[in-house]
């Protein structure tokens, strides 16, 4: 197996620069961590970064990071950070901003990426999904157009969702918390508390479960709160997602065409205020999740790992924490949650994302107003 070497760059603190030769060299400034796969070592690559959303890697080795004000900024594997130009606006607020990013698997043939954002509407903000065409050069976002806005919109700043997944067959999965409003997440006849999946260019695939029916035909399953963590199973290239409960029920599922995730007639959680959520934890014919925390985490970011430098995490699923200011990995066996190991606990505080860099290392992303992104290797 052919690792990277990271050389270290004198004056760039915990930087790292990719020759594509032999073995990875842990930067000095790294702390070390104990875990069940062994140490690990984490580095700070680069910052500060104004409350950064979303990773995405270039074939070229550099990463384009999101911040949720509305700045796309290209790091380079040295740490070095440039702007991109030609972003689309914004309405920036609460947790509404500038959100997902993903690059195109084709990406060295068309150098097209897909962002998430709440995009302005008068008074109104919706979640919409972006196609656009990076440079040669990767300082300006061109041919930009939306292919897809959320509906109907909403005065809230709250529950974009908002992560965008390329499946295998080049359809998008996107998805769309339901901005404050619980009963529009049952609603056949809206977007709000959504999973949708659309074609690349915004079209409607033919094959998605309620094409004709009563429902949106871009709806693919509904009863959802707020997803913000969503990643495909490497092996199966099925979808899975995190979605945040209210005082506690966050969620692990795997959403399947034209299900019911039951949100907010049933939830492991409870209201802020202590109160009963719906009709309790089951109902028949709504779905149950895969795994719940309660009490809450305020999980983000979903990834799940190879296994290329971890072989004891292959098929793990890896999960950005909020509030307790953590990384959880959830052991897993099939489509079962066998056992959760928390990492990095208030150490370097609000994980947004996370997602497994082109050599297995894993990289996140703090969300704060001098956020950083950082990289975790193999401690030897």
């Amino acid at each position: 197996m052919r690792f990277a070497l990271y050389a270290l760059i004198a004056g760039l603190t915990g930087t790292a620069l990719y020759f594509g030769l032999t073995a990875p060299i842990v930067a000095p400034n790294a702390r070390n961590f104990d875990t069940s796969a062994g140490e690990v070592a984490v580095a700070k690559i680069a910052g500060p970064l104004a409350h950064p959303w979303a990773i995405t890697f270039l074939p070229d080795k550099t990463m384009l990071v999101t911040e949720r004000g509305g700045r796309l900024v290209q790091i380079t594997p040295e740490g070095q950070i440039a702007e991109v130009a030609g972003v689309p606006e914004v309405r920036a607020g609460g947790q509404g901003g500038l959100l997902d990013m993903v690059a195109a698997r084709d990406f060295a043939e068309t150098r097209e990426i897909f962002l998430t954002y709440s995009e302005p509407d008068d008074q109104y903000s919706h979640t919409a999904v972006a196609v656009a065409r990076l440079d040669d050069d990767a300082r300006t976002l061109k041919d930009v157009r939306v292919i897809f806005r959320q509906s109907p919109g909403g005065t809230a700043s709250i529950h974009f969702g908002s992560r965008v997944v390329e499946a295998p067959d080049g359809t998008l999965w996107v998805t769309l918390g339901e901005r404050g409003s619980k009963t529009h997440a049952q609603s056949p006849a809206n977007h709000l508390g959504k999973i949708v999946r659309i074609n690349r260019d915004g079209s409607v695939p033919t094959d998605n479960p309620f094409v004709g029916g009563i429902e949106l035909d871009e709806i693919w399953s509904i009863g959802h709160r707020n997803p913000q963590g969503a990643a495909l199973d490497p092996e199966t290239g099925m979808l899975w997602t995190v979605e945040h409960g209210a005082k506690g029920g966050d969620e692990i599922n795997k959403p399947a065409a034209g299900k019911n995730y039951g949100w907010p007639i049933i939830s492991y959680g409870v209201n802020y205020d202590g109160s009963k959520i719906g009709e309790g934890a089951q109902k028949p014919g709504l779905e149950q999740p895969v795994f719940y925390w309660d009490p809450s985490i305020a999980p983000s970011g979903l990834m799940i790992y190879s296994g290329r430098l971890w072989p004891d995490w292959k098929g793990d699923l890896f999960v950005g924490a909020l509030k307790f200011q953590l990384m959880s990995r959830l052991d897993r066996k099939g489509d079962e949650i066998t056992g959760e190991e928390r990492l990095f606990e208030d150490v370097y505080g609000r994980i947004r994302d996370i997602r497994e860099g082109p050599e297995g290392a894993i990289w996140f992303v703090t969300d704060h107003r001098d956020g950083g992104l950082f990289r975790i290797l193999p401690a030897n």
